[in-house]
């Protein structure tokens, strides 16, 4: 069902994409009885099915329509896709913390938390380092930035950014207010308090340990149930979020800059297929479970373009699919700071394409170079709409790239996070599954 969903999705953007650019020279409103015919088609497939996925889906495409047909409304629906990510982030700081001290203090495993780290920062670093270098060897082929014209620039603000040093990153992991790095969404310093917490509390008499222990399992379940409660609004909060969008920018801004969205998407797929697939093969991960699993937590992302949206139903459906609750713990929200393919794979190409279209031929060995350096940035890159942009104005301006050609990526930036942080999200669900199998704790039920 869902990939009948998937199909008509498709048909439905190629449909808004000719009528745009009136590539057929068939009346708007033919395009526009069509695309009705089309939601009716999906409105019923839903309701058959009564799945969050499909509605989600089906959500995505009310909210391009209502951007693409009623701008006006669709221009003050953010506030509810604020709304539903507010709820979110309310989320994921108990969740976080309850499930990883229940992971680590209740089983009183402390070697096997250790193992778990090396052997997940190894993984997150092999895996982001082939996506960077797929990115670099797409932009090569596609030479998307190659006579890009500058005067298509579109009159926004680049944010100022100050460069990051290698000691602001790795400082930047460490908390010295968990209140703060609650309130801020900071993921890994959730992590790293709760893990130093779990270990702390493991080392304490049982009958001290016992009641706290007590404590953070029901919180965990509590969590689990106020997110299946949040995720109720989920369709109206993704809906809003692209009918926002739409209305905003306008389906036309494919036409300027489709070289760099369909090199980014190609890459993105390429990386999916040819990297995560045999990685799935290998690590004998049933496959068909776990598509269905990742459906609405990559959907969630894709339209929200926040992996942190998504952390909580991913969490919930990686322990569903078989995936013990202390690795989901550890396991994904720490590939949130090293592990997010999507955007690394982004970094690189975006960083050639700013030089070429300015024009500025970087050799091979420079682009290896580049490569290298955001494997240490880009760890710095939080689960947040857009924070990649930060990182791509810092590398220009280590490499002496100009940042003009900067603005015409922020104008389809939104287009393109869609894709990388759905990625991100991928990613890291499948590493969760990995880890699993690799610790001989994945279950199979």
């Amino acid at each position: 069902m869902q990939f009948v969903q998937f199909g008509l999705a498709l048909l439905n953007g190629a449909l808004f994409y000719a009528n745009e650019v009136h590539w057929l020279g068939i009346p708007n409103e033919v395009f526009g009885g069509i695309r009705l015919a089309i939601l009716a088609v999906l409105i019923f497939l839903a309701f058959r099915a009564r799945s969050l996925t499909n509605w989600i889906l089906l959500s995505m495409l009310l909210g391009i329509e209502l951007g693409y047909d009623f701008p006006a409304i669709a221009a003050n629906m953010n506030v509810m896709s604020k709304i539903f990510l507010k709820l979110i982030k309310t989320i994921v700081g108990p969740l976080l913390f309850a499930t990883l001290v229940v992971g680590i203090a209740g089983h009183s495993d402390l070697r096997q938390v250790g193992r778990l780290g090396w052997k997940s920062l190894l993984y997150f670093e092999v895996v982001t380092t082939i996506a960077l270098f797929i990115g670099l060897a797409a932009i090569n082929l596609t030479q998307a930035g190659v006579g890009v014209d500058m005067a298509l620039m579109p009159a926004v603000e680049v944010p100022k950014v100050a460069a990051q040093t290698w000691q602001d990153v790795v400082l930047h992991i460490f908390p010295d207010n968990i209140a703060k790095s609650v309130a801020e969404g900071q993921v890994l310093q959730i992590v790293i308090f709760s893990v130093l917490f779990a270990i702390g509390l493991a080392m304490v008499p049982e009958p001290k340990r016992a009641p706290m222990l007590a404590f953070t399992e029901s919180l965990a379940e509590v969590m689990f149930k106020f997110t299946k409660v949040v995720m109720y609004i989920a369709p109206f909060g993704v809906g809003a979020a692209i009918a926002y969008t739409v209305s905003h920018m306008g389906i036309g801004v494919l036409v300027h800059l489709f070289a760099l969205l369909g090199t980014l998407y190609l890459a993105l797929v390429v990386f999916v297929i040819g990297v995560l697939g045999p990685i799935a093969v290998l690590s004998r991960v049933p496959l068909r479970k776990f598509l269905r699993a990742v459906a609405e937590p990559v959907s969630l992302a894709f339209a929200t373009t926040s992996s942190e949206a998504a952390l909580p139903k991913a969490m919930e459906n990686m322990e569903k699919l078989g995936v013990p609750r202390k690795i989901v713990a550890f396991v994904l929200p720490t590939g949130y700071s090293f592990n997010l393919d999507g955007t690394t794979l982004y970094l690189s190409l975006a960083t050639v394409f700013v030089a070429q279209a300015a024009g500025i031929h970087l050799p091979i060995s420079q682009q290896i170079v580049i490569a290298l350096t955001l494997m240490l940035t880009s760890k710095g890159v939080a689960g947040i709409p857009r924070a990649s942009l930060v990182i791509l104005m810092g590398t220009a301006a280590s490499f002496g790239l100009p940042i003009e050609p900067i603005y015409l990526i922020i104008g389809i930036d939104e287009l393109m996070d869609m894709a990388r942080t759905s990625v991100n999200v991928l990613g890291n669900c499948l590493a969760s599954v990995v880890m699993a199998r690799w610790e001989g704790e994945f279950s199979e039920s």
